[in-house]
């Protein structure tokens, strides 16, 4: 049996966290959010007071964090990762971070002689529950073995995905497609509706033909169709909007930064965006249905009290 030290105990962390406790590992967990820390204490993880505490003769250590600012953060503290790291522990970052910060990791724990996986999922909040995540690895190809031991019981799939980097980069493209197919989901649901296609009827066509996707089959976003939508919780987040932003934003500036122009990824992004303005940053991203229809009144959702963003 393997002893992590896991810093972000939130949405995604909390689950994986519990699941490597299931599978009889040790877990020593760090988290600035007292109410994340007394859910992941119920499922048996030992809560850390300190990163140092954590780390402590840990075997691996994970971040799973919201923002490649925080992974920096929390490694370059002075008391963080790169301070408490030694040559016998791997590094994994699970968070979906931009590029550069990835690299900046990769290229530092090398400086320090210390092995660091860039290792993002993907499967949400259901997969992380479920130990069926499918994680992207990227890093030194020696690392790679240890990295699907130490990943396994979270798991329903590890793939490697290349070199450093390499994670993170499959997992920035794959929820940028992730976010134009419910840019899709979104205006077939509500051109069906306004054509007077019964929903359920008309997602059983879609789902044996060719406008099936991950997120037609997941995040449909019409009430009392399927069991996972958040239409039918009046929205209220699986994948929240403002990190659906953040997402999708890490694809266009990986855009830029390749030359490369996505005018799909960036119609989501300006979806998003008005979401964001009008004070739903934390509601569900299939909530882009609201944008589609004049009077932004839609099937599941009673709006509440809002604050735009900046008032």
């Amino acid at each position: 049996m393997s002893t992590y030290a896991w810093i972000g105990l939130g949405n995604m962390g909390g689950p994986m966290t519990a699941n490597l406790v299931n599978a009889g590992h040790t877990v020593r967990g760090y988290d600035l959010n007292p109410q994340a820390c007394t859910a992941a204490a119920e499922t048996g993880v030992q809560i850390s007071g300190s990163i140092a505490h954590a780390m402590a003769g840990a075997d691996a250590v994970f971040t799973m964090l919201p923002k490649g600012e925080h992974v920096r953060a929390v490694y370059e503290a002075q008391d963080g990762v790169w301070a408490n790291a030694t040559a016998q522990m791997l590094l994994l970052d699970s968070s979906t971070v931009d590029i550069e910060s990835s690299r900046t990791l990769h290229d530092e724990a090398t400086a320090r002689g210390l092995s660091f996986v860039d290792a993002p999922v993907s499967g949400g909040i259901s997969g992380a529950a479920d130990a069926t995540l499918a994680f992207m690895l990227g890093g030194a190809p020696e690392l790679m073995e240890r990295a699907q031991e130490l990943i396994s019981p979270m798991s329903g799939k590890i793939i490697v995905a290349g070199g450093p980097t390499s994670g993170i980069a499959a997992k920035i493209c794959n929820n940028m497609m992730l976010f134009i197919d419910l840019m899709a989901s979104a205006e077939g649901s509500q051109l069906a509706d306004k054509l007077g296609l019964d929903p359920k009827v008309f997602w059983e066509i879609a789902s044996v033909s060719s406008g099936r996707s991950w997120a037609q089959q997941t995040w449909y976003p019409v009430p009392d169709v399927i069991a996972t939508a958040a239409a039918n919780n009046n929205f209220e987040a699986t994948f929240r909007v403002d990190l659906a932003r953040k997402d999708v934003g890490l694809a266009l500036d990986a855009g830029v930064m390749t030359g490369l122009d996505l005018p799909a990824a960036a119609l989501a992004s300006e979806h998003f965006d008005r979401l964001i303005d009008e004070g739903l940053g934390d509601k569900d991203c299939s909530l882009i249905v609201k944008n589609l229809v004049p009077d932004g009144k839609v099937r599941g959702y009673t709006p509440t009290n809002t604050v735009p963003a900046g008032k």
